[in-house]
């Protein structure tokens, strides 16, 4: 069973992973503008505190590539992988990724659809000793009964579930730095 963290999201140990934000599902997923603006907002964060940014896309053939407003945000920061199992532990090339940074053993989760490859990868992850971090308010589906399920199941299995700007505030840990100076324009 995955068990929920009492640590602190710490930015030296985390690693943002945006799943299957494709330019060909976005128009169907509810709420899709408020999770793109919260994903946007983390890229930002992670790219100005080095955490490193890797993104999904599930069977980029069918589905498209990542939303081009993530992919541009990103720049240069950021590994892309395609893939066709649901759980992005369950790609090889994508496992041996997350666990070639063997000091960022929390996943911070970001993407769709919740109650899939999202969940799947949370569980997933937890089961091989990763720290996850779920961001409720950058995750859904086309269905809200779906991503409430997966909200509760995520929970049930001990998944720790965090809003984006909880990360946003513990990697930055404090207030007056250079860092929280460039990032703070963010928050209005």
């Amino acid at each position: 069973m995955v068990q929920a963290s009492d640590r602190l999201m710490n930015r030296s140990a985390s690693h943002l992973l945006i799943i299957d934000i494709q330019e060909k599902l976005v128009p169907t997923i509810h709420a899709v503008d408020a999770m793109i603006e919260r994903t946007r907002f983390l890229i930002e964060t992670a790219r100005v505190l080095n955490v490193p940014i890797s993104l999904t896309e599930q069977y980029p053939k069918g589905r498209g590539s990542t939303a081009p407003a993530l992919l541009a945000a990103c720049g240069d920061a950021s590994a892309v992988f395609a893939k066709t199992s649901f759980s992005c532990l369950r790609d090889e090339a994508i496992a041996a990724h997350l666990n070639s940074f063997p000091d960022r053993r929390q996943l911070v989760l970001v993407g769709m659809e919740a109650h899939v490859c999202v969940l799947q990868t949370a569980l997933d992850a937890g089961a091989q000793g990763f720290e996850v971090f779920v961001v409720s308010d950058a995750v859904s589906s086309r269905a809200v009964p779906d991503v409430e399920a997966a909200r509760r199941r995520l929970k049930a299995a001990g998944v720790t579930m965090v809003s984006a700007e909880m990360v946003f505030f513990e990697w930055l840990e404090r207030s007056g730095t250079t860092e929280f100076k460039q990032l703070a324009p963010l928050l209005r």
